[in-house]
């Protein structure tokens, strides 16, 4: 048994406590990876954010003050550029509860906020990394998750803080998802990481008479007597299809906003859906990447040296 100390910790410990401790959040082979490139683990760096959500909790996105749909719908207020698409019955006006008038439109409400915590979060994490003195922070994770019943949210984010000796320290650290061969793959190709981005998408649909139909299973139009035609078995719902469409397309383009002359890696992109009512959807897009920059042109990496050998 190694010998201890007076604090009752191994030999090795106190030594390594003595020299400097520091955390990581990195796998071993990760680990390994990143000291082969250069990079020395500083420390693990948190960020959070917690934000009021319980309008967006409550109602699920039914957030732009709609007026009555036998007058049409208005929007209060509407932004330059926000997606928006209405949808009229082709049947005339059949009774009170028949749905003449739909929409689709973008919640750009909550697009902000979502931006907004995620920023102060991943900001956080990297001021906790210039703290550090550190060059970059790899192998970000991030989340979003409801606090106290549904009624606010908390955004995290988390990384392995890295110095580079080689390279001056920037003014910002640099933040990635990647770590391991994935970032060494990266360098050797040529291009650095230059920041974490993401961005939220969320569309708002209120179906009208056909798409409600539909959505039911419902055949549509011709029992009217309005002289509409039919639709059964399979066929596409058009205004679900534009909704999907619009909250992929503002996604990326929220994502390209972001970058300027920098390019988008490993980028993934997940959707997720929610029946506010019958026939109304909220369909969200998360999209996420890494920011990078070309600063070579390719150049294969040194053999990687063992860190332990084993005789």
């Amino acid at each position: 048994m190694a010998s201890t100390a007076g604090n009752g910790l191994p030999e090795a410990a106190t030594r390594r406590l003595a020299e400097g401790a520091w955390s990581s959040g990195l796998s071993v082979a990760d680990f390994a990876s990143c000291l082969d490139m250069g990079m020395q683990p500083v420390g693990y760096v948190q960020g959070y954010a917690v934000l009021q959500w319980s309008w967006y909790m409550t109602t699920g996105g039914f957030g732009m003050g709609l007026g009555g749909f036998g007058g049409g719908w208005t929007s209060s207020p509407q932004r330059r550029g926000q997606y928006v698409e209405q949808w009229q019955c082709p049947h005339g006006f059949v009774s009170a509860e028949h749905r003449m008038y739909g929409a689709n439109y973008e919640l750009t409400w909550l697009e902000d906020s979502w931006a907004s915590g995620w920023g102060l979060a991943t900001g956080r994490m990297v001021e906790e990394a210039k703290a550090l003195g550190a060059t970059g922070v790899v192998g970000v994770l991030d989340a979003m998750r409801p606090l106290v019943g549904g009624a606010m949210v908390e955004f995290s984010a988390s990384g392995t803080a890295v110095v580079v000796p080689d390279i001056p320290r920037p003014a910002t650290p640099f933040s990635t998802y990647l770590s391991g061969q994935r970032l060494a793959k990266l360098i050797e190709a040529g291009f650095a990481p230059v920041s974490v981005v993401a961005t939220l998408s969320a569309v708002r649909m209120l179906g009208y008479c056909i798409t409600h139909y539909q959505l039911a299973g419902s055949g549509v139009g011709t029992w009217y007597g309005q002289g509409a035609a039919g639709v059964s078995g399979v066929g596409p719902v058009d205004q679900v299809n534009r909704a999907e469409a619009a909250a992929r397309r503002i996604a990326r383009e929220r994502v390209r906003s972001q970058l300027g002359t920098d390019l988008l890696h490993g980028a993934t992109l997940e959707r997720s859906e929610r029946e506010i009512g019958e026939g109304d959807l909220s369909i969200q897009c998360t999209l996420k990447g890494n920011r990078v920059r070309r600063f070579k042109e390719f150049d294969p990496l040194p053999e990687a040296v063992p860190v332990v050998r084993l005789t």
